[in-house]
């Protein structure tokens, strides 16, 4: 057995397993990356354990709640970690490093595991997560990639990495793709504190000596905000913008957003968000090429009236290095313009 000390999130790495050992509604929250989760109580055992503290007492809630935990230990034991070796060595957190972390780690103990609790549990893992990414902020290296809507953006980012660059894609960690039409059908966007985990971890496995190259987002990428010192940064960074003619964006928009027609009643009720912007008649139009189907009016409108206007008015206002900024011709964005597109943005870093 290793000598039992406290164990701090920085040591976390010395564990062949991270067990989240809290109920699976607070796992999906947000949870130490690469965790596994063996709730000690399921997220019914553990509202009618408080309600029962709260009635009855701290004897009777403990005394249902060891019943509880016993028998999902032993269900744990039997499955989730029934093939594990004799030097098999985890660490086991809750919200607090309370009794339900260390009831775990005394029954991991007796089977003769090297089992050891998180000193302050996830809500430790928690802190560790803000004040990291406040001092890593400040120390990187971002290439801001602007462009009017339709200008590839996120693809430019996947073409970039693909070709060896440093890339954060948070609208890939936020799962939204940013704008009023944004969200990915069928994906839910994470939770603020479990979006700004991978974003640590994102961050992690980035060299902040060398440049990283991000969208241009704004302070929130669907419902999600963006940590006020990564705009910040974002803010300050020198400049790269794609632009390509309207004709170029309308194909590549066509292509990429054309499962918006896959349910054109959220589209229209997405579209009516805007009437106090562009007024009820544009807005009825709008609603009538979705419903007809006539997507490349809707989309070159949407363009031409509604992102072209806001994204001039918004760059040089949110951008210190606007005036400075590089330019990239993008004549095709199809998956190959793409490509040629990332050879010369990096070709003009050089």
């Amino acid at each position: 057995m290793s000598q039992r000390q406290p164990v701090r999130v920085t040591e976390i790495a010395r564990f062949t397993t991270v067990i989240d050992a809290r109920s699976p509604a607070e796992f999906a929250l947000d949870h130490i990356p690469g965790a596994i989760n063996c709730p000690v109580l399921d997220d019914a055992q553990r509202a009618i354990i408080g309600t029962l503290y709260k009635q009855q007492g701290a004897f009777a809630a403990k005394r249902l709640g060891a019943a509880w935990v016993a028998a999902n230990l032993a269900r744990h034991l039997t499955t989730t970690l029934a093939d594990r070796p004799a030097n098999w060595k985890p660490l086991v957190y809750c919200w607090r490093g309370g009794m339900r972390s260390g009831s775990m780690v005394t029954w991991l103990r007796m089977v003769g595991w090297d089992a050891q609790q998180l000193t302050g549990g996830y809500k430790a893992y928690r802190h560790h997560v803000v004040e990291q990414l406040r001092q890593r902020m400040p120390q990187l290296r971002l290439r801001v990639v602007c462009g009017a809507t339709g200008s590839a953006k996120t693809r430019l980012l996947h073409a970039l990495q693909a070709q060896g660059a440093q890339v954060l894609d948070l609208e890939g960690l936020a799962c939204h793709k940013g704008s009023l039409l944004g969200a990915v059908p069928g994906v839910e966007q994470p939770s603020q504190k479990a979006f700004e985990t991978q974003l640590l971890h994102a961050l992690e496995q980035l060299d902040t000596a060398q440049p990283i190259f991000i969208e241009g987002e704004s302070a929130k990428i669907g419902r999600l905000a963006v940590p006020l010192e990564l705009i910040a940064q974002m803010r300050s960074a020198p400049v790269l913008e794609v632009q390509a003619t309207p004709e170029v964006r309308l194909a590549f928009l066509l292509r990429d957003y054309a499962y918006l027609g896959d349910d054109v009643p959220l589209l229209c009720q997405r579209l009516a968000l805007l009437k106090e912007l562009q007024g009820k008649e544009t807005i009825a139009r709008w609603q009538a090429w979705a419903q007809a189907g006539d997507f490349r009016n809707l989309f070159a409108e949407l363009m031409a009236l509604h992102y072209d206007p806001q994204y001039l008015r918004s760059q040089a206002r949110n951008f210190q290095q606007w005036a400075q900024r590089q330019s990239v011709q993008a004549s095709s964005l199809s998956e190959a313009g793409i490509v040629d597109l990332a050879r010369q943005v990096l070709k003009n870093m050089h």
